[in-house]
């Protein structure tokens, strides 16, 4: 699979709403281009790729919408709606704040956004300018058959 062929498969997983195949996944993030952190700076909005992986339901109960990428060194990585809509930065289900780094997954070197309180690691690759794949790495993240967590993410 080439990385036209991944990217228009990612989308219609995205359009379709319903659940996707981890192993698919796989399939698809192995065919993707890596990306820098210096590339992926700014506010991005984020949605998981129903697998029904665990972390999926902790995220729709925090009310996630994204990641705030302000530097290498200075991550929002759960950035989530209060009651009343407003933004937030969920510090708390987040145990602070994280950072970028080049970090080798799978046998590539890509941006990885590490937990500042967690022991996890996001992934990331370019599916295009504005969305990239990430996939959820670490102790304690990985659901019951060992499979990672994969998410999109959109730049606003």
């Amino acid at each position: 699979m080439d990385r036209a062929q991944a990217r228009a498969r990612i989308t219609a997983l995205r359009d379709a709403e319903g659940r996707a195949n981890t192993d698919e996944l796989d399939q698809l993030w192995a065919a993707l281009e890596t990306v820098r952190p210096e590339e992926i700076l700014g506010r991005w909005k984020g949605s998981a790729l129903s697998t029904g992986h665990p972390v999926e339901k902790m995220l729709i109960d925090a009310n996630w919408h994204g990641k705030h990428f302000h530097s290498p060194d200075h991550v929002e990585p759960l950035i989530c709606r209060d009651a009343k809509g407003n933004l937030f930065s969920h510090k708390e289900l987040g145990q602070g704040d994280a950072s970028l780094y080049m970090v080798e997954f799978r046998g590539e070197v890509t941006a990885t956004m590490v937990y500042d309180g967690r022991p996890i690691l996001d992934h990331l690759k370019r599916i295009d300018d504005h969305t990239l794949l990430g996939c959820m790495n670490g102790k304690g993240v990985l659901d019951q058959d060992g499979r990672h967590f994969f998410f999109l993410l959109e730049r606003e």
